[in-house]
């Protein structure tokens, strides 16, 4: 029998619907059957399936360690290479627009269309473009909006933790430093205009009145 007779599945690159298939018969498989479905999954998919909590067995009196994420490290087809090629091209290219660099909406349109969305193909795209996107979200020349979308869409933690409490610090104190600046303003520009007008009435007044001491 070949591993996809055994998996009870038609042969598949997905390797979701192989672990779905994994998943399912390895309920029931028990002895020999079990290890026959283990072989079967590394060949159909290439690597060793993670145990099932109930399959751990512990020592006496020993800690039953957690079982790492799986991470799908099936190498891209070629169809998916493609994508990966076509969105770093756009990405280049809106780098090399200063003005729409600058909008998130842009950038989650480019990374977040189908299928470059999907967890191997953004993992794979983040990769190809983190030596030169990176530093370019480190020294400032996006905002605030984009580096924290780009922190959180490729996993780029420390972008999101240096953003995050600087931004919402600024949001509140910009008023406060607006209000202090309007108070600082010098109180001699307030009365400036009526002043001048009070002092153009008064020589006004003083003209007429030695203006009719003269005539008299």
């Amino acid at each position: 029998m070949t591993c996809w007779e055994i998996l009870g599945i038609e042969p598949t690159r997905d390797p979701r619907q192989i672990e779905a298939a994994y998943e399912q018969q390895s309920k029931f498989a028990t002895g020999e059957e079990a290890e026959r479905l283990a072989e079967a999954y590394r060949e159909a998919l290439g690597r060793e399936p993670q145990p099932r909590p109930e399959q751990v067995v512990s020592e006496p009196g020993a800690a039953i360690a957690e079982a790492a994420p799986v991470v799908d490290d099936t190498p891209l087809n070629a169809s998916e290479q493609q994508v990966v090629r076509e969105v770093v091209i756009q990405i280049n290219a809106l780098l090399n627009d200063s003005n729409r660099s600058r909008d998130p909406q842009i950038w989650k349109a480019i990374l977040g269309e189908p299928p470059a969305d999907q967890p191997n193909l953004r993992r794979e795209i983040g990769h190809s473009l983190e030596s030169r996107v990176r530093p370019m979200a480190e020294n400032g020349t996006f905002p605030p909006p984009v580096v924290q979308f780009l922190g959180g869409w490729f996993e780029w933690h420390s972008l999101t933790e240096a953003t995050n409490p600087i931004t919402s610090e600024d949001d509140q104190e910009a008023p406060a430093r607006e209000q202090e600046a309007a108070e600082e303003l010098p109180p001699q520009m307030v009365n400036f205009w009526p002043a001048v007008i009070g002092w153009i009435v008064g020589l006004a007044i003083l003209a007429m009145l030695f203006g009719g001491m003269g005539g008299g």
